[in-house]
Formats: structure tokens, sequence, C-alpha cells
């Protein structure tokens, strides 16, 4: 595919944008630049994302994106208590690093899932079931960990949104494709301001 096919695919793809997929790429930045600031906020702008995007991602045959959602919204109501509660100090759950046994736990949970699902999604008619099983995956592992405030999480949604950028570009969801591209820059400066809180809590520890 020459550069003039390239453009050409990118105005066919806006010409298609349905307003639901703007509104829901709208609320998918908000959340994730709430979560770069560690504020609780990006539980309800994210919920509202998410339960547009079931809907897209079924009508774009990404199935696996589409149960992904669905968990985000499991997890975000989880995510939303956790960020709520309050320590014995009486303060919220502060941002940490993974021990040993979270990390043995992650690789379980993303072998788990993206193994899982490749057997599943390989008997629907999706045309990239392994990249969206990985993407899937990789998300999977990223929520559970912005649940519980460990900074890692920004690394899974680092590289689950590196691959997303051109799959959704490739499935013709352009305004998606470049929330994607925009998580991905988000996800790196909220690694930084992250490792910058964890080591704001260690002085006062």
């Amino acid at each position: 595919m020459n550069i003039n096919e390239i453009i050409d695919l990118f105005f066919q793809n806006v010409a298609n944008t349905s307003l639901l997929e703007i509104i829901a790429v709208f609320f998918g930045l908000l959340s994730v630049w709430f979560a770069k600031k560690a504020n609780i906020l990006v539980y309800p702008t994210g919920i509202i994302s998410v339960v547009i995007y079931v809907y897209i991602c079924f009508h774009a045959r990404l199935y696996a994106d589409m149960g992904i959602n669905g968990v985000y919204f499991v997890m975000s109501v989880y995510g939303w208590v956790m960020w709520s509660r309050k320590t014995g100090d009486n303060e919220t759950l502060p941002v940490s690093f993974c021990r040993r046994k979270d990390h043995i736990l992650n690789i379980i949970m993303f072998v788990f899932f993206f193994i899982g699902l490749s057997i599943l999604l390989k008997r629907t008619d999706s045309d990239v079931p392994l990249l969206d099983s990985l993407t899937t995956a990789i998300f999977i592992v990223g929520m559970w960990l912005m649940a519980l405030k460990r900074t890692e999480n920004w690394i899974f949604w680092i590289i689950g949104d590196a691959i997303s950028v051109p799959l959704y570009f490739y499935k013709g969801l352009v305004f998606s494709s470049f929330q994607y591209f925009v998580f991905l820059i988000i996800a790196v400066l909220g690694y930084i301001e992250w490792h910058k809180m964890y080591k704001e809590n260690q002085k006062f520890a």
C-alpha cells in the first residue's frame, strides 16, 4: 500500500466515523488523562467510554476487544471502590510498584488470557484473532494493575496502545486509532508521573 492509498483510506474512514465513536473517544481520552493524574474520575469517565465500545467492537468484529470492554466495566467498578477506600492513616490507596509475586501473577494472567482468547477467537469470523487476543490480554493485566495503583500498569498500556494504533486503523476505526496514539503518549507521561508520585510518597513513609 503506497502513501496515496493510505491517505485515501484515512479520509474514507474519517467520513465513515460515527458520532458514537467520537463520544467514546472523547471520554476515553478524558479517562486516561485522569489516570495520569491518579484522579479517581478515571473510573466514571472510563465507564462511559467502555460501554459505548462494547457496541462498536461488536460491529467491527473485534470480539476480544468487545469482551475486554466488558471486563473494563467490571474492573472500573472494582478500581473505583479500591481507590475510594481509606487506609489506616485515613489516606487513599497510594501509588506503588509490583512485588515479585505480582510479576508472577501478571505473567500467569497474560498467558492464560492470551491462549484462551486465541482459541476462542479462531472459531469466530474475526480476521485478526491473534492481535485481538494479544491486546486484550495485555490490557486486562494493565487494568488489574491500575486498580491496585501499581506503576507498572503503564508499561502494559504502552505496549497495548502501540499495537492498537495500526490495528484500529486497519479495522476502519480511524478516530479510535488516533485515540490509541494519544493514549500511547499519555501512558508514557503517566509512567513518569506515577514514578515521581511514588518517590514523593516514600519521602513521607
